[in-house]
Parts: structure tokens; sequence; C-alpha cells
């Protein structure tokens, strides 16, 4: 009988059951809030009728699809959306990094209190107040025509998107910190930083224009439509004509532009082992070595006023518009009730769309059920990554409207249920923290949970106040579904008094002084204990331990090879350490040379001698000295 190979102290047996289980709720929402609407909207792209009318729907092919690629202003509105990254992909790539530098090389104190400082233009920035306050200050002139006059701008203007990269420069400068510092610091590791930068910036273009191609709050606020994006496209075809079907086709369109963006940017971060992990304490980065710190503190303190400087210029007219005193229209029904519309239902939502994302990280991540190739079970979620609300909001809405939600406070709950952003990070995360839980076991390595879960918790919490902040300020599902007086939200409120009070509104509805307040300490409180010990590195494919489809076992344990290997110690032969059996490469040994046969006497002959082994010593020791030669 073949005896069972011993169980190492350490290994890890497949868990393939519970990592695929925790994927499943994930997998859910995915299914009802992503692909099924995603299907929806294929289907509605050949059709006509349906919408806001409730016109019998016709299938008519492609057609919807032919009249629209036929049509000029569909490329112009390709081009003009695209316009949109140009300026924010460049302070992102090259303000960002090199602020992100600055603060590395300065210290931890330095970079802590610019990571602090560079956090209020996040949580102040909403696109529909800026874009408000610059529509305000346009009949005043002065900074805010700077870049022409927005009753001008014609289809082929830069008047709009230097607008919008203006009033978002303090928000990108931010959040490229936010990004590229954790990338600084893996020089602590003694990687180089140069296939970690690449692969992120890689990835932000890839983001930046995808957002770009859904960008719909500033053409809709400062224009009005007049100088079209994709997204207003989209909302015009099927709300402005009811025509749900050039809608549904615009949004195809789109949404296919998005998979293949959100596909690439998956297999970019597979591919190159993109990893993000949490420094150990105690560790110090080269960059905070005591020589020149002096002068590298005072490049970070001007490179943090400089950007800070051009925040304040760059953000004045929506600054004077918020501290103007403009009251506008009388809030109603109440102040309570338009904040609880604007925020419990992006949080509602967060919960449940960062929750699923977090389970199914750990499930990919952390227990890897397919080994080394768990994180290709991202590639399912892939298409959706950078999908927001407005390439499904055709079906959406037709679907809240079928089940009475429109104006209704649930109904206001974004209406995806999965941050895919969220499952891509945490997934990144929980690989990393999972491969050195496992390879620490046989040290005696704290269990799953608190090696692996409790750490992601933080990031998960960041993923989701971003996720709030994104549904809070978004203006076009509130704007579809909370039309009525009590369901509005604050950017729904504010766009509707600019067009009933020509620019006198209460901008500073959308930023609550108190909520600001709220918002930034807890973002400072995490940028300094959490977020400053995040590091962005990238590796070899896969992690310590995975084997293609087998068990994990911890780096450097070796696997039992079988009965005729080595085996632990301790045990009898063959599990003991020994030679395999048999005589050998080389045959038996010649006589007088082996151990001598059972019961046979010692042989006779002088001892052989036996040379000492080489004593471990330094290069330098006398007995490595040449010996004098006669002169």
């Amino acid at each position: 009988m073949t005896p069972h190979p011993p169980v190492y102290p350490g290994a890890v047996r497949p868990r393939r059951g519970p990592g695929l289980l925790l994927i499943v709720p994930a997998a859910l929402t995915a299914l009802v809030t992503l692909v099924v609407p995603t299907g929806q909207t294929l289907l509605r792209s050949v059709q006509v009728g349906g919408g806001v009318l409730r016109r019998q729907n016709r299938f008519v092919g492609a057609d919807n699809f032919t009249h629209l690629l036929g049509e000029g202003a569909f490329w112009k509105a390709l081009l003009f959306s695209l316009s949109f990254a140009i300026v924010p992909l460049l302070v992102m790539l090259l303000v960002g990094p090199a602020l992100a530098a600055a603060l590395d090389r300065a210290g931890t104190p330095a970079r802590r209190v610019g990571r602090v400082l560079l956090s209020l233009p996040i949580v102040v920035f909403s696109p529909v107040a800026v874009a408000a306050g610059w529509f305000s200050a346009q009949a005043d002139g002065g900074l805010a025509t700077a870049f022409g006059s927005l009753r001008d701008a014609g289809t082929a203007s830069p008047t709009l998107p230097l607008i919008i990269a203006a009033g978002m420069f303090g928000f990108l400068c931010g959040l490229s910190t936010l990004v590229f510092l954790p990338v600084m610091r893996g020089r602590g590791r003694g990687r180089p930083i140069s296939p970690a930068m690449i692969t992120v910036g890689a990835i932000t273009v890839l983001a930046g224009f995808a957002v770009a191609v859904q960008a719909l709050s500033f053409d809709l606020v400062l224009v009005a439509g007049r100088q079209p994006t994709l997204a207003m496209l989209e909302y015009r075809s099927a709300y402005f004509y009811f025509d749900s079907g050039s809608g549904a086709a615009v949004a195809t369109v789109i949404g296919l532009i998005l998979a293949v963006l959100g596909v690439a940017a998956t297999v970019i971060a597979v591919r190159t082992g993109l990893r993000v992990d949490l420094e150990t304490a105690g560790t110090r980065s080269p960059s905070e070595r005591p020589p020149d710190s002096g002068a590298r503190l005072l490049v970070a303190v001007f490179a943090v006023a400089v950007v800070l400087g051009i925040t304040v210029v760059l953000s004045w007219p929506w600054l004077s518009a918020v501290f103007s005193g403009r009251s506008g229209s009388p809030l109603r029904p109440s102040a309570g009730r338009l904040y609880a519309n604007t925020w419990i239902p992006p949080l509602l939502g967060a919960i449940v769309s960062v929750g699923t994302a977090y389970l199914a990280a750990l499930g990919i991540g952390g227990l890897r059920p397919l080994g080394r190739s768990s994180e290709w079970l991202l590639l399912f979620f892939a298409p959706w990554l950078f999908v927001g609300v407005g390439p499904l909001s055709v079906v959406d809405w037709d679907n809240a409207r079928r089940l009475k939600l429109v104006n209704h406070f649930i109904g206001l709950v974004p209406p995806i249920l999965l941050s895919v952003p969220s499952l891509l990070v945490l997934t990144l995360f929980c690989r990393t923290r999972a491969a050195r839980w496992r390879a620490e076991q046989a040290r005696g390595a704290p269990a799953f949970v608190r090696s692996v879960a409790v750490p992601a918790l933080p990031l998960a919490a960041l993923m989701g106040g971003v996720t709030v902040l994104f549904g809070a300020h978004g203006i076009l599902w509130p704007l579809l579904v909370g039309g009525g007086p009590g369901s509005r939200t604050a950017p729904v409120l504010l766009f509707e008094q600019l067009g009933q009070y020509f620019g006198n509104v209460a901008t500073g509805i959308a930023t609550p002084l108190v909520l600001v307040v709220v918002l930034f300490l807890a973002l400072a409180a995490l940028q300094v204990l959490y977020l400053d010990r995040l590091v962005i590195t990238t590796g070899p494919l896969g992690e310590p331990g995975d084997a293609p489809g087998e068990a994990l076992v911890p780096a450097g344990r070796p696997q039992w090879p079988g009965p005729t290997g080595f085996g632990p110690p301790g045990h009898p032969a063959p599990y003991g350490y020994g030679p395999p059996p048999g005589p050998g490469p080389y045959g038996p040994p010649p006589p007088g040379h082996g151990p001598p046969a059972a019961g046979a006497p010692p042989l006779a002959g002088p001892s052989p001698t036996v040379e000492e082994p080489a004593r471990d010593r330094a290069p330098d020791e006398p007995d490595d000295a040449e010996p004098d030669r006669p002169g």
C-alpha cells in the first residue's frame, strides 16, 4: 500500500469552494444591474418606439447605427468628447508625478501634510457647482472669460474644454497625488519605479478617455448641448426627441468604447503583476535619508504652495459664487429633505456596490480559487470597469418607470450595484496581502481575516467614499428619476435655478460646509493613518505559492514529491533524509572504500585521513595571505 504523503503544517489546501462562493454576490449584482441592462440596450438599439411616449416598439435592424455613424454630428461629438481628456491628462501625468516625487523626497511629516492639504480640492469638487459658478461669472467678465465667452462658443471652440480643465485643476492634482505617491513609495523596497509608473500611467490614460466619452454635466450646464458630447447626443435623442432607439444606439457605441478601454486596463494590470500593498511599519524609503533633507523640504513646500495657489486662482469663479451670498429660490420642501435625497441614496448604493466588490476581491485575490490564473476572473467584469450611469440610462430609466420608482426616494439609488473599479483595486490589494500571509504561515502568521480582510477594509472605505461622491454630485440619474418637488437633489435644484434665475443661484448648496468639514477630516485621517503606507509595485504574474489550478503552498516550502524522494525529517526511510535506493549513477563503490558487509570484520590498514573542512573566515584573515616566497 502506498502511504499517504505527510501534510506540512503551513500548506494551504485548494479553496475553490469558498473563493468562488464569495464571488457569487458580485456576479449576481453584475448580472442584474450590468449584464441584463446591457442586453436590453442592445435590443433597444435595433428598434424604434418606446421611451417617454411609450410608443410601440418596432424592429428596424441596423438602421439606427447606419443613420448615427453616417452623420457628421456623431464624429464631431466623439472628437469633442475626447478633447475633454487632453489637458486633464497632461495635468495628471506631468504635474501629478512631479508633485508626488517632491513630497516623497521631503520626508514623512512633509509628505503627510501635503497629502492632507491636497485632500481639500477632492472633497469640495462638484461638477455641477463648478459649472454653475463659471456660468454665473461669465456675465461679470474677468477670469471667467479668459478662455473665451460661452455665448460665442462654436462647434470647434476650445473654450469649454479649457474651462473644464481649469475648474478641475485642484481635483486632478489631489487625485494624481493619491495615485502616484504609492508608486514613489515603491523605491523603499529596492525596486525600480519605472515599470509601475508606466503601468499606472497607462491605466490613468485609459480611465481619462473613458470619463471623457461619458461627460455630461459641464456640457449640459454651460452650453446646454450647443457643443454636444457623445453623452449629450444620447440624452438629446432619448429625452428631447423621444427616440429611445437612437439614444440606445449612441449608448451602445459608447458602451463598446468603454468595454475596450476596460478590458485593456484589466489586462495591463494583470499582465504586469500590478500590486497594491501596505508598507511594513519601520521601513524607510531611500528618499527619507538625512542628506539634503532641508533642500528637499523646501522643494516640496514650494511645489504644494504653487499647486494650491493655482487651484485658488482657477477656482475663483466658483469660489466667488459660493461666498457671494446668493440664495436663489427657497429650498422646497426643506434643506433636510434635499440633502437626504442627495446623499443617502448614493450611500446605500455604495454599501451594496463596494460591499459586494470587497467580498469578491477576498475570493479572487485572497483565496485565489484558480491559483495563478485567479486574476483572470476579473475579465468577466472588465467590460464594465469604466461604465457609469449614462450608457445604461435609457433602459434603466424605463425599468425604473415600470417599477414605479420615478419620483420616489428609492428610485434615487444609483442603478449600478457593483463597483467594478473597487473590485479591481481591492483584488490587487488582497492578492498581495494573501501571498505574504501564505509565505509566513510556517512562522505562525495570524489568521486570514486579520492578515487580509481587515487591512483591506480602509481601502474599501476609500472606494466607498469615492462612489458616494460621484453619486451625490452626479446629475443624470437624479434628473431622470427625481424631477418632482420632493425628490430633487442638490445638483438638480442648482441646474433648475440656473434656468430660472439666470445665474443668481445658491452655488454652495451642492457643498454644504458641515459635510465638507466631515469629509475632509475623514479623508485627512485616512491619508495619514493608512494611505500614506500604501505601496504600488509591479512583479511577475501570479504570487508566491501559486500552482496552476492546484493547492496554494507557502513560498519556500517544497511539496512532498512521493515515497522515493526526500521527506520531512524525523521519519525512517523512505520518509527520512538519505540517499535514494540503488547503487547510484556511478555503480557500487570499489573494494575497501565502502561500508563493511553485515557480520564482516573491519578492514585492516591505516585509517583514511579525513581533511578538516575549511572554516568560514573573512578574505583578509591570515590564512588567506599568500606564502612568503624566497628572495
